[in-house]
């Protein structure tokens, strides 16, 4: 009979971002302060004649960087995450019992000061683990390598996780120290920075569709993968065994600007959300002109010329680029009402992309609960 009818449950399973957390380094690097650096080319290793200043006013008009944050000299990448943890934890309101595994995207390890070795034994995500006093061993923690990407891919592997029923509770964390690899004789030192960015990713019912919709990753490694790495310093008075980060900037905009709005219109196609739902895009903070043409393409596929205003946030201005932490910066920095001028309410969609060394692309669709 209708009587002995079991009322069926519409609830659906999401996977949501329940907490974020951020940490800002303190020391603040202006522009200015490379007034008097010397430069060299990185193919003849001669030292660049224009003074400085020129240099240091050509980069700021084509990268939009005015300054960036290095951490105090007692900081590593670890320390930066566990503080940023903390407050991701704080904000969701959970036990950090209840966590079933840490995922940390990183490049580089811990780096001291005193040097460029990296220090990956164990963990970073142990070390923030141990930090948070998380006695439960099935709490899992473990590190990913994604160049620039690596928080995003972060949250889609957790997203996988949760669907699959393997895990209900996950802390996502982006963290580097930038500033502890740099050549100080090449110019793309200006661009980089260090901070750290924390999520808390987990499961979720409601009877509206909201949490990750959908997300797309590629990596291309022929040639690509020779786009970001590590190599000698330009300078040849420097020892030549020591590496550093380097890259090749026109490479990584070419690849950049042809794969990154692909990724994203196809992430947009398979969550079935269109150009125009979008209310916000957060792209990985790494060249302001590079994000204002990718966005400007990704809108060209869509048979689009114009841009809705103040649909793509950018903090690089003030906080250089940090890697992997630069878009869940952002993202908290949204949610929280920190950026001025924009906003973000339930319902929403927001479009998040990211591009690094791999050569990695990848894009995730999003609804806020």
């Amino acid at each position: 009979t209708l009587l002995n009818l079991k009322i069926v449950d519409l609830k659906m399973e999401q996977t949501i971002i329940s907490g974020s957390g951020i940490y800002i380094p303190e020391k603040k690097v202006s522009n200015l302060d490379f007034a008097n650096s010397s430069f060299y080319l990185p193919d003849t290793f001669e030292q660049i004649t224009q003074p400085s200043e020129v240099i240091v006013r050509k980069f700021k008009a084509i990268t939009g960087i005015e300054e960036r944050r290095y951490a105090a000299p007692n900081q590593v990448a670890s320390d930066l995450a566990a503080i940023a943890a903390e407050r991701a934890i704080a904000d969701a309101g959970i036990d950090p019992e209840t966590i079933d595994q840490i995922i940390f995207a990183h490049n580089f390890g811990d780096v001291t000061p005193e040097s460029v070795q990296s220090d990956i034994i164990p963990a970073l995500a142990a070390r923030v683990k141990h930090h948070l006093k998380i006695k439960n061993p099935a709490c899992v923690a473990y590190d990913i390598l994604f160049g620039c990407p690596g928080w995003l891919q972060g949250v889609i592997q957790a997203d996988a996780y949760i669907k699959s029923g393997q895990a209900k509770r996950v802390l996502v964390i982006g963290a580097e120290t930038l500033s502890r690899v740099v050549d100080v004789y090449d110019r793309d030192s200006m661009i980089f920075a260090d901070g750290a960015g924390a999520t808390i990713i987990e499961e979720a019912s409601s009877d509206q569709q909201a949490g990750v919709l959908a997300h797309a990753a590629l990596t291309h490694a022929i040639e690509e993968v020779d786009y970001l790495g590590f190599g000698p310093s330009h300078n040849k008075e420097v020892d030549q065994n020591v590496r550093y980060i380097k890259m090749k900037g026109r490479k990584i905009y070419e690849y950049a600007l042809t794969e990154v709005p692909k990724a994203m219109k196809g992430c947009l196609e398979k969550a079935g959300v269109g150009i125009d739902q979008i209310s916000k895009v957060l792209i990985h903070q790494a060249n302001e002109k590079m994000d204002e043409a990718i966005i400007k393409r990704l809108y060209q596929l869509y048979g689009k010329d114009d841009i809705p205003e103040k649909i793509m946030p950018m903090s690089i201005h003030l906080l250089g680029n940090s890697s992997v932490a630069t878009v869940p910066t952002l993202y908290h920095n949204l949610v929280k009402g920190q950026l001025e001028g924009h906003e973000i309410t339930s319902g929403e969609y927001i479009l998040f992309a990211s591009v690094g060394a791999g050569m990695h692309t990848n894009a995730m669709v999003y609804r806020m609960p």
